[in-house]
């Protein structure tokens, strides 16, 4: 990978002369038109931008710092492992064999095989990202670079399926976190069990807390994820030293440390499924936790040299989470005592139960704290990079009722309105709490295929399809990037299916039991398509430019609004708009 100085010259003059041709942007414009707004003069960034069809709309108050810290605070490592140790743990196994007990290997070599793949999605991402450093970020990026014709069914796949991965990720982080601290009464009383009800009413509450803090400025927004990654990553280290140091293993007669040789070897039968498998299966929990690292493509507008900070934010948060996220894997294969007892408990959550297991009660009880509070500022981060991804699609009339959701508050300058809109479809979401473990399970398995599908759909097209149509930003990964491009690829192909089998097979197979993603994920996916096939075909053109560009050529030059062209500018089958209308001459002289 590499990054090339950036081409794109920072005086306002420069900008408005030059072409789409001339700045390192892949853009929905002709390559030939000149990005023009007569009552607005653009910096760096927003010669970029408006080089991609959009004008300015938010200040850009993030630095590559603050933009990784949002990412990484999406990325919640602690409470996202916390979260969906269930998988992990449940699917497949690190060979200990302690009485009725063994340790997941999917906890060891299955996050590092898992990593592989992940990183080759994020570098893939990345490298569309600082070519098209604009909010609507991977939907974007599908209507630009899919085949002709194609354009407008790749934006739309691709935009539903990233909004519904995002739009379920604050539901199920605030679920997490509710179940969490929930655990931590039920360790404190014993004879308190949690009902759906509470659970449900405590996660709502979240929600609407998360709702106002992300309705505020993006300056203080940046600040409060700033802190919240700060948080994360202390948090992290101290339980990283924590636990290991203050196990209390030896006290049941056992050494202080699982066996390497146990915990490196046999698999642990949580499923009906082959071992190799269940290690698949296991994948949830790691793609799961890993899939915050999209969020600087989508607050690309906001961060300053955003067609390389973005780019680096991705990688970084990618990079780093892995890497932690394997330390905490290990720590804790090395010293569960006994994954039943973690599952079965009646606290209700494995992460709390398996705290209890290992820790004296005043330690478990801190531990449990640290990722309540870490899950509380992940799920706030959650919540900003949805708000950003509805806006960006309601900006191009995806929704009903766009016209509401992509306005920009004239106070804040964030979109409220769009925070609000997915705070109350998340909160729909998180009725699935009252269908059991199972039915709610699901809005974790939902964030990992949609997100997937999402990230790797433009990816595919631009390794397979695009050739030389695609103009590369100053971050790329030179020659390697057809071959990353297609190990991302292969793995995601390989990984949806997996994350929709059930834990069991044959006749011990029933409705309670089985695993319900395909259903709520391919149920709205499927009213999408026979909502594209019906109407959306005939008025869905993909990203919709709203900045004035000249045409330059023999006949003159003509310029076209995007807001205001007739038929929204009917669109080529790239995604591209027709220039219509036409004032050149003396536009031209203006510049």
């Amino acid at each position: 990978m590499s990054s090339d100085p950036p081409r794109n010259v920072s005086t306002a003059s420069a900008g408005r002369n030059k072409s789409v041709n001339q700045e390192p942007v892949t853009s929905v414009l002709p390559g030939g038109d000149v990005p023009y707004d007569p009552n607005q003069e653009w910096d760096a960034d927003g010669e970029v931008l408006a080089a991609l069809g959009y004008k300015p709309e938010f200040k850009r108050e993030f630095s590559l710092f603050t933009t990784f810290c949002v990412s990484f605070a999406i990325l919640g490592l602690l409470p996202s492992f916390a979260s969906t140790l269930y998988y992990g743990m449940g699917y497949a196994g690190t060979a200990v064999k302690q009485a009725h007990t063994r340790i997941q290997t999917g906890m060891t070599w299955g996050w590092l095989v898992a990593m592989i793949g992940i990183q080759c999605v994020a570098m893939s991402m990345a490298e569309l990202c600082s070519s098209m450093p604009t909010s609507g970020g991977l939907y974007y990026a599908a209507a630009v670079l899919a085949p002709k014709g194609w354009g407008p069914f790749a934006a739309w796949i691709t935009g539903w399926s990233n909004w519904m991965g995002q739009v379920t990720g604050a539901p199920s982080v605030n679920y997490g976190t509710a179940a969490m601290i929930l655990a931590a009464a039920s360790i404190m009383n014993p004879s308190y069990v949690p009902t759906n009800y509470q659970t449900f009413l405590l996660t709502v509450l979240i929600m609407l807390i998360h709702a106002c803090m992300s309705s505020l400025p993006t300056r203080w927004i940046a600040k409060i994820n700033s802190v919240g990654s700060t948080f994360n990553m202390l948090a992290l280290i101290v339980v990283l030293i924590i636990i290991p140091s203050a196990n209390n293993r030896e006290s049941r007669g056992l050494p202080k440390f699982t066996p390497s040789s146990q915990v490196w070897g046999d698999i642990y039968e949580g499923t009906s499924f082959p071992p190799g498998v269940a290690v698949l299966m296991s994948f949830v929990s790691v793609i799961w936790t890993m899939s915050g690292y999209d969020s600087p493509f989508h607050l690309a507008e906001e961060c300053s040299n955003a067609n390389i900070a973005s780019p680096r934010a991705i990688v970084l948060t990618s990079s780093v989470g892995g890497i932690f996220g394997w330390f905490l894997q290990l720590v804790v294969a090395y010293t569960v005592v006994s994954i039943d007892d973690a599952l079965e408990s009646p606290v209700g959550q494995p992460f709390a139960a398996y705290l209890d297991q290992i820790l004296p009660q005043r330690i478990s009880m801190a531990i449990l704290a640290l990722s309540i509070v870490a899950g509380f500022f992940m799920g706030q981060g959650c919540m900003i990079a949805a708000s950003r991804v509805t806006f960006a699609y309601a900006r191009d009339d995806c929704f009903p009722l766009s016209n509401i959701w992509k306005q920009v508050n004239p106070v804040t300058r964030t979109p409220v309105n769009a925070v609000w809109f997915n705070c109350g479809i998340g909160i729909i979401c998180l009725l699935l709490i009252f269908g059991g473990e199972l039915a709610v399970g699901a809005l974790f398995s939902i964030g990992a295929i949609a997100m997937f599908v999402a990230f790797t759909t433009p990816i595919f097209i631009r390794t397979f399809f695009v050739g030389n149509r695609f103009r590369r930003g100053p971050w790329h990964l030179g020659r390697f990037s057809p071959y990353i491009g297609a190990l991302a690829s292969a793995f995601v192909a390989l990984m949806v299916p997996i994350l929709c089998l059930p834990t069991v097979t044959g006749d011990d197979l029933t409705p309670d039991l089985m695993n319900w993603t395909c259903l709520v994920y391919g149920g709205p996916m499927l009213f999408v398509l026979v909502w594209w096939a019906v109407s959306a075909r005939t008025w869905f053109k993909g990203p919709k430019v709203n900045v004035e560009h000249l045409m330059l050529g023999d006949g003159g030059a003509a310029v076209v609004q995007g807001k205001d062209a007739d038929a929204d500018a009917d669109a080529d089958s790239s995604g591209a708009p027709e220039v219509v209308g036409g004032k050149a001459a003396e536009d031209l002289k203006k510049l």
